[in-house]
């Protein structure tokens, strides 16, 4: 913790090795990371209307750590739709990018399956982009086929 404090410090003024130091933090594995990931949503140099940041920190987390996004009581998916909810307002785009980590879904045990699918739900019910909207509409209607 103190070496990554002594980094930001050090390239706080160099946003692109910023979005890495977020990405890096992101993508550790352990369940802990969920929590991890929260913390640095509330963090100064994290704006979730910066595209790049957003990707940095969420989308490393939905889309490469997936010992975290799949963690068994469901917290990774929450975090996420959470996120894709609350940023469907400011950027339906990378709100849609975030939401396609649930894509395979049908795939995931039992268990796991219908938290992300419950998960699917809220967010259609809380967004309006049609960005977001059709990915999640294809990906629950793909599921009354199979």
């Amino acid at each position: 913790t103190e070496l990554l404090a002594d980094f930001y410090q050090r390239f706080e003024d160099q946003p692109l090795v910023i979005d890495k130091w977020f990405a890096l933090q992101a993508t550790v594995p352990g369940e802990a990371t969920v929590e991890r990931v929260q913390t640095l949503s509330g963090h100064a140099a994290f704006r979730l209307n910066n595209p790049n940041r957003c990707r940095s920190l969420l989308g490393s987390f939905a889309h490469g750590n997936p010992a975290a996004f799949h963690r068994p009581d469901g917290a990774g998916y929450r975090l996420v739709a959470d996120t894709v909810i609350q940023l469907d307002r400011i950027n339906p785009q990378v709100a849609a990018r975030l939401v396609s980590s649930f894509n395979r879904w049908r795939k995931i045990e039992p268990v796991r399956r219908e938290r992300m699918r419950s998960e699917l739900e809220r967010i259609k019910a809380a967004c309006s982009s049609n960005d977001v909207g059709e990915i999640v509409s294809r990906a629950l209607a793909e599921a009354t086929k199979g």
